[in-house]
């Protein structure tokens, strides 16, 4: 079963940006949302984390592993090293989460001895593991590839006396405290529900939401399609949800198009993560159809996207950089001989125009590029 996540290069966005400025010109969707209703992000941030664990377990916050000066001191002391395994460093959140785990852990002296690039395949990542756990660092992190294919190459981890923290899902079979001492990931229910909720006010009383859902049984997109059906049916009852599914992203835009073509009465369209999403406006784009659209993760094409407002009413944003600091912190606690949590959630991030800068900030720890704040400038309501 391989992972969800994935994206075009970064590369593209300044002619992403064009394209929208030509399409937002042709299509009359910019004239659409100058009458919408404004959204407050922060009014629609949940208070705390929403979802549970894989297991069921109450999550802690970012916040609950930070070091204290003494357990800091103690990982300085200790020389130790670690080495990442990612499952490709082609998207935006794998580029993060080794940039700042790099920063987290050397600025604790912890040594990366390596950062591995899985390029997808399960195999290679096999491989990959096979070759960090010989040069013998103290823990490894890592994003499966496959929870299935590579579960016996991460619990080799463990049994080789290291630490092993998993990032955004724990490959199957694999215990705690045991075989692994911490996972990592966003609260992928708590996102979905947000930005159900942003484009929820888009929708008249008693019309219909479409969701575009990913068909893999995958634990972190699950959990966004609950999110936000749980919150529709709670706070919007009166909304008519119909829903669809894609298992090639690639394919995404073609099933999106499809769904708005045969159920006309949709009035808004959930998308369970940003790449997909660009695909499904694309494709609104090629048929006229000027619907609105929110989705997850706060990418940089996206960002672009966003920063025109033309299409996307908001974004539920994973918080990267929160993220990778409590990854890198649970190995840190692991390593001195403390006890990390089983689960670690980082709170949803609610993003429209009006915070997009700041928001790629939280997310990417850097500040958004130049084309962007400048498209952000010649918008109105963009910050």
């Amino acid at each position: 079963m391989k992972t969800w996540k994935t994206s075009k290069s970064a590369a593209a966005t300044a002619a992403i940006l064009s394209a929208i400025l030509l399409a937002g010109c042709s299509s009359g969707t910019a004239s659409s949302t100058e009458s919408a209703p404004t959204i407050d992000p922060a009014s629609v941030e949940p208070k705390g984390l929403v979802g549970l664990g894989p297991n069921g377990e109450k999550p802690a916050l970012p916040s609950d592993v930070s070091l204290t000066a003494e357990q800091a001191a103690k990982v300085r002391a200790g020389n130790f090293k670690v080495g990442i395994s990612m499952q490709t460093m082609d998207i935006d959140f794998a580029k993060v989460q080794t940039t700042v785990l790099k920063k987290t852990f050397e600025e604790n002296g912890v040594q990366v001895i390596g950062i591995t690039d899985a390029q997808w395949k399960a195999e290679k990542q096999i491989g990959d593991l096979e070759n960090l756990i010989q040069q013998k660092p103290d823990g490894i992190l890592g994003v499966p590839v496959d929870d299935v294919a590579t579960a016996a190459a991460f619990s080799k981890v463990g049994k080789s006396g290291m630490k092993l923290v998993m990032i955004d899902q724990v490959p199957k079979g694999l215990k705690y405290p045991t075989d692994y001492q911490s996972s990592v990931q966003a609260d992928g229910k708590g996102n979905g529900q947000v930005a159900a909720e942003m484009l929820a006010s888009r929708i008249p009383d008693g019309g219909t939401m479409g969701l575009v859902n990913f068909g893999n049984d995958i634990f972190a997109t699950n959990e966004r399609t609950k999110g936000a059906k749980e919150w529709l049916a709670k706070n919007r009852p009166d909304i008519k949800v119909k829903e669809t599914a894609f298992s090639d992203p690639a394919k995404a835009g073609q099933v999106g198009g499809d769904f708005v073509t045969a159920n006309p009465d949709i009035k808004g369209l959930w998308v369970v993560w940003d790449a997909p999403a660009l695909e499904v406006i694309s494709a609104l784009r090629g048929q006229g159809a000027n619907i609105p659209v929110a989705t997850i993760d706060l990418g940089q094409q996206l960002t672009a996207e966003s920063a025109q407002g033309a299409d996307i009413v908001g974004v539920g944003a994973q918080r990267l950089t929160d993220q990778a600091k409590a990854e890198a912190n649970a190995m840190m606690l692991s390593l001195i001989g403390e006890k990390a949590p089983s689960y670690i959630a980082a709170p949803a991030l609610a993003v429209t125009k009006s915070n997009l800068t700041d928001s790629f900030k939280i997310v990417f720890d850097s500040p958004a590029p130049a084309d962007i704040v400048n498209a952000c400038k010649n918008t109105s309501g963009c910050k």
